[in-house]
């Protein structure tokens, strides 16, 4: 790892564990949070938890766990260039889908409505309470005690309602203060990976056509030059390096620009980050692309009425499960019943939170088919 700069988060000014564990030999304290988090059940899990598309749709679909992967690849690059920790960007980007549902948004948006009566749903407050709580490895501890910084970066945001049970994790959200530069940095590297990679996989799904992306302003200004230089290229080898060139285009301007409002602001320690305000981020100019491009997945790829039908049944799914759940504890498996004792709907939350796609409709028929499948 580069020398870190003065304002980047590292082991001597971490705020450390909630419970004191000697530190590591031979690897940073942040480098243990990685470690911790890629052999933990929740990031397995990942690897049959969806974006788009279900499970079911297709191998070649990206799911959370490749996601995951993309983005810490892609912040790690960023923070080399920024001298900022590597290691905290990558757990926090490795991490911070872990609390999401099975079939993306709409599964989120689901059981976010279902537990309306009971505190709601939060993927983010969720993914927080999976590595300190629900992970159960550990002999001394319940989760996979974090260090502070890679918790904070974990809870990009979180309901009002919810910011007084997070003891100094929410002080910041009530302080008005900013989170690590590497937590701010995660954030975006999972910006620039969602939207290149869902034209990707539209793409290739063909809800999405080529013809619809040329009238993307910041789509076509990378694949023109691509057209002209290889006017023989086959389409899917285009598309390859129109993102690539993409994505370089966007790595880049956060960079330059980011280089440019730490400067500005003056920062020179960890302190000065939490005071200052937001400091990553992307040009004028690319800022208002990226929110052209996220326009037009949403109203060509998210709301394509294939995956609205998908969406709707995934919706059905969860509504089902959550109501059988609550009528009947029992049908919980053993282990959630007993903690329905003490945490109420919670536990029925966390069992379906923690489910996979392919897990959840297997779920759906043990317990509302009759005939064995």
């Amino acid at each position: 790892m580069n020398k870190l700069a003065a304002y980047a988060v590292s082991s001597n000014n971490s705020r450390g564990r909630v419970i004191h564990e000697t530190p590591p030999a031979g690897r940073s304290e942040f480098q243990r949070d990685r470690d911790r988090i890629i052999h933990s059940a929740a990031f397995r899990r990942l690897e049959y938890k969806t974006q788009v598309f279900v499970n079911h749709e297709g191998d070649l679909f990206r799911t959370r766990l490749t996601h995951s992967l993309e983005v810490a690849q892609i912040g790690r690059s960023i923070a080399r260039n920024l001298c900022l920790n590597e290691d905290l960007v990558e757990a926090i980007s490795l991490a911070h889908d872990l609390g999401h549902t099975p079939f993306g948004h709409a599964g989120q948006d689901t059981l976010n409505d279902c537990m309306q009566n009971h505190g709601g749903f939060e993927h983010n407050l969720q993914s927080l309470r999976v590595v300190d709580v629900l992970e159960e490895r550990y002999a001394a501890f319940s989760g996979l005690n974090l260090c502070y910084e890679t918790r904070e970066g974990i809870l990009k945001h979180v309901a009002k309602k919810n910011i007084a049970k997070l003891g100094e994790l929410g002080e910041r959200f009530l302080q008005h203060r900013r989170p690590s530069l590497e937590a701010q940095l995660a954030n975006f590297s999972d910006e620039i990976a969602y939207n290149n990679h869902d034209v990707d996989d539209g793409l290739r799904s063909g809800l999405i056509t080529l013809d619809q992306l040329e009238e993307v302003t910041i789509f076509s200004r990378h694949l023109t030059p691509i057209k002209s230089k290889y006017p023989s290229l086959p389409q899917r080898r285009m598309v390859y390096e129109t993102i690539r060139s993409m994505i370089n285009t966007l790595v880049t301007d956060l960079i330059q620009q980011s280089t440019t409002s730490i400067k500005q602001a003056s920062v020179n320690s960890l302190t000065d980050v939490h005071l200052a305000p937001p400091l990553i981020g992307f040009s004028q100019q690319i800022k208002k692309e990226q929110q052209e491009l996220k326009k037009f997945l949403y109203d060509n790829l998210y709301r394509h009425f294939r995956v609205v039908r998908m969406s709707n049944k995934a919706r059905h799914t969860i509504e089902k499960l959550f109501s059988a759940f609550s009528s009947e504890i029992r049908l919980l498996p053993t282990e959630y019943q007993k903690k329905f004792e003490h945490e109420g709907y919670q536990v029925i939350a966390d069992y379906i939170a923690g489910m996979t796609d392919r897990y959840a409709i297997k779920e759906y028929q043990r317990v509302f088919t009759i005939a064995e499948n």
